[in-house]
């Protein structure tokens, strides 16, 4: 098995219930037997300004989306850049990164109506910085979605409903419609079983590192 140089950045993405942070647990274990080092993290962070966006999405504190984009900015740059825990430090020491959420984080933006072209703007300004070598959008029904947000658990959050579910899935597909050329994207399957959804995530992987010319690696 060879050393890899540099880390590669693997970023989930899905609507609530689309059972982003299980799978991504489990693409870490996969990962870390094969002797990759990974580090797993999401967005937005628990620090400041990522605090201050959960509120807000909450309804705990009231911020219009000139607030929102500005946080959002900033917990970003913080993610990106933070000189200990910063995601592009973890690359370029050669450990694997796997974010829930990253690029089109339909669930912040429309959270408080943040306009789509905004979306745009900001997430090509962090794609100079750092892009996800490969972006995995699990694809979940939005009825499944609100099944498995229901047993897993005790109270949903407010925006938590079908018709929310439905319009941020279509705010994913625009995104991606509008980003096609300067983003990869892999759509999976995500109203089959967690093990399925598993597998079809990790021959993605796969996939990338053969592609890449690194498949000795797993």
């Amino acid at each position: 098995m060879s050393t890899q140089k540099r880390g590669v950045f693997i970023a989930l993405e899905g609507i609530d219930g689309s059972g982003k942070s299980t799978q991504a647990r489990i693409l870490a274990d996969r990962l870390k037997q094969a002797g990759i080092s990974v580090y797993g993290t999401m967005e937005p962070t628990q620090v400041l300004a990522g605090s201050l966006i959960r509120q807000a999405l909450t309804g705990r504190i009231q911020a219009d989306h000139r607030v929102i984009a500005a946080l959002f900015v900033a917990d970003r740059l913080d993610h990106l850049l933070n000189e200990t825990n910063g995601v592009c430090r973890k690359i370029e020491e050669g450990t694997s990164v796997i974010m829930d959420r990253y690029c089109f984080s339909s669930y912040a933006y429309q959270g408080v109506k943040v306009p789509m072209d905004w979306l745009i703007q900001a997430n090509a300004l962090c794609s100079q910085i750092l892009r996800p070598d490969i972006n995995l959008f699990i694809d979940t029904d939005p009825d499944t979605a609100l099944a498995r947000i229901a047993a897993n658990r005790f109270e949903t959050e407010l925006f938590e409903e079908k018709s929310w579910l439905v319009q941020v899935r279509h705010n994913y597909m625009e995104a991606f419609e509008r980003l096609r050329d300067s983003e990869n994207v892999v759509v999976i399957d995500g109203n089959c079983s967690v093990d399925e959804t598993a597998e079809h995530i990790w021959d993605a992987v796969q996939g990338y590192f053969e592609s890449h010319r690194q498949d000795d690696l797993l």
